[in-house]
């Protein structure tokens, strides 16, 4: 009997690995992993093994269903009120803060504490099937034998700075061992189609595939780290990375329409995204003009609604208590769609609102021939641009998106961890699995996600078609579009009193990653906005 595997992601190379590795008898907790790992080779500035993410195993068979939170926390040094003098504003998005000096956006003081490959070896370890040593090596040999430049990548290193905020060129050529491995030696991003080898990458990469993760958070990898951090100025110490911990926990579970909905929990999108789901339950959406002025209007009053809950509210539980029952009540959602109704608008405040933020994220979604899934997004959030000679990974730049201001849901303090609107999410139908996504974005995440479960139960859209379909979005009081929303449809609502904010991409406001599991197989969607691919396997399950 053929059956079907597939994997989704923003990159060909990573999504050959994931299957490379179901080929070879892995599982989709082997194949995610392996496919992470190449991620953090091939798209160097979105994501990279000291990073952070947040993923979600499901696994019928062994009853099974747990998330996996590898959030970057703010280092034991850090202190609540350290960078509030040197506020300046915050982007326009609410994602992030402009401070003087840009030290919480580049630079040694950015970096929180590396997570991602703990994150990913837990993940193997406790739901794997080949040998951790296998998992790795085709990241190594991404690293070793090379990649090149893909066109999504070098558009993204060309992005321009704005308002404030340091732009991925700067990124790239912030140190000298970054500009090595990136730039042409006149500073430009290497071309499109440029080979790209990362020796260091791949020397560190053999050590873990040896010793696991050991030795980055223990050991001489670790030592090295830590000393050349430091010699920057960084907040990071030895004991950071020892004391660094893994937390799994249970999906965060609702349900719209006749879906029941997982997603992450604080400080994850996922309340965010179910919050939206809720108030929009009481709406017609099939019975609504897709896209239309009525449709935009109101999917952004609930975006804007979620925002304002999500800057009051959602913080890390270990250091802030959310009021989950409250954010994810249906009779609060009843209130909120009747002022709507009502003609109620939603604003948002912001201190001195400036730059979009940085959108350095990457997702992959997974389901194997035994129907067990991974949804997966990790990220160097807005990246340090510092690499430790010898090493070539990027360090996360997390600190960017704590609030300076003491006393809030998103205050800095010493292991806490930042809001992210990373919310990898599956849906069931009748019980079954039934759709598998999530996406980067910075903070569009939880919109594109929401955008695509819409899409897709509403308005019956198969899975490349939903994340597809042009996508708005409002994280601030102004309505973003992408450039396939029509101008007709966006002066409508002009003369409803709403500001427009016009993309000139087509495909943006988040590059949703997602897989449909329906009764003729399985369908992926990749998201036109980035390099992604939906590679299928067909599997003999007979033998």
């Amino acid at each position: 009997m053929k059956k079907e595997a597939i994997v989704v992601c923003p990159q060909p190379e990573a999504a050959e690995s994931g299957i490379e590795i179901l080929r070879a008898g892995g599982n989709a907790v082997d194949a995610a992993v392996a496919t992470a790992l190449a991620q953090t080779v091939v798209d160097p500035i979105m994501c990279g093994i000291a990073g952070f993410g947040t993923g979600t195993v499901y696994m019928p068979g062994k009853n099974v269903h747990e998330y996996f939170d590898f959030h970057s926390p703010a280092p034991l040094a850090a202190r609540e009120d350290m960078w509030e003098h040197l506020l300046e504003g915050e982007t326009k998005d609410g994602f992030g803060f402009i401070l003087k000096g840009r030290v919480n956006d580049i630079g040694p003081q950015s970096i929180g504490t590396p997570a991602t490959l703990k994150g990913l070896e837990a993940m193997h370890q406790a739901h794997g099937r080949l040998p951790w040593k296998q998992v790795v090596e085709p990241a190594i040999r991404w690293a070793e034998d090379g990649f090149f430049v893909r066109p999504g990548m070098h558009a993204f290193w060309i992005d321009e700075p704005t308002m404030g905020r340091v732009g991925n060129l700067e990124r790239l050529q912030y140190c000298e061992e970054s500009r090595q491995l990136y730039c042409r030696p006149d500073g430009r991003p290497k071309a499109i189609g440029t080979p790209l080898h990362n020796q260091g990458m791949a020397s560190v990469l053999r050590q873990v595939a040896e010793e696991g993760s050991h030795p980055f958070y223990h050991g001489d990898l670790a030592q090295k780290m830590v000393s050349h951090l430091q010699s920057l100025g960084a907040l990071i110490t030895l004991e950071d990375l020892a004391q660094y911990q893994v937390t799994r926990n249970q999906p965060l579970v609702g349900s719209y329409r006749d879906r029941t909905i997982t997603t992450n929990q604080p400080p994850g999108g996922g309340a965010m995204l179910l919050e939206m789901l809720n108030i929009l339950e009481n709406f017609d959406l099939r019975g609504m003009e897709h896209n239309s002025p009525e449709y935009i209007q109101l999917v952004c009053e609930v975006m804007k609604k979620a925002t304002t809950d999500k800057d009051r509210c959602i913080g890390d539980p270990k250091f802030f208590e959310v009021p989950l029952e409250q954010l994810l009540s249906k009779d609060m959602a009843r209130e909120v769609a009747t002022q709507i109704r009502a003609g109620q608008r939603f604003s948002i405040e912001r201190v001195n609102p400036g730059a979009p933020v940085p959108r350095d994220t990457t997702h992959l979604s997974v389901v194997d021939a035994d129907g067990n899934a991974v949804s997966m997004t990790h990220s160097l959030a807005m990246p340090s641009g510092i690499i430790t000679p010898g090493m070539g990974f990027q360090y996360n730049g997390c600190m960017g998106v704590f609030d300076p201001r003491p006393g809030r849901a998103g205050s800095i303090k010493p292991g806490k961890s930042r809001f992210t609107a990373s919310c990898p999410t599956m849906t069931f139908k009748d019980g079954q699995l039934d759709v598998v996504l999530g996406a980067p974005g910075g903070t569009q995440i939880a919109m594109g996600v929401l955008h695509v479960l819409l899409n897709v139960i509403d308005h019956q859209m198969e899975m490349q078609a939903a994340v597809s379909a042009p996508r708005f979005s409002s994280t601030s009081n102004t309505i973003d579009v992408c450039n396939r929303i029509p101008r007709y449809t966006t002066r409508a609502l002009e003369n409803l009193g709403y500001s427009i904010g016009r993309n000139p991409y087509n495909y943006t406001i988040a590059w949703v990653h997602g897989v449909q599991v329906q009764a003729d197989g399985l369908h992926g969607g990749a998201d036109p906005g980035r390099d992604g691919v939906a590679y299928k396997l067909r599997v003999d399950t007979t033998q």
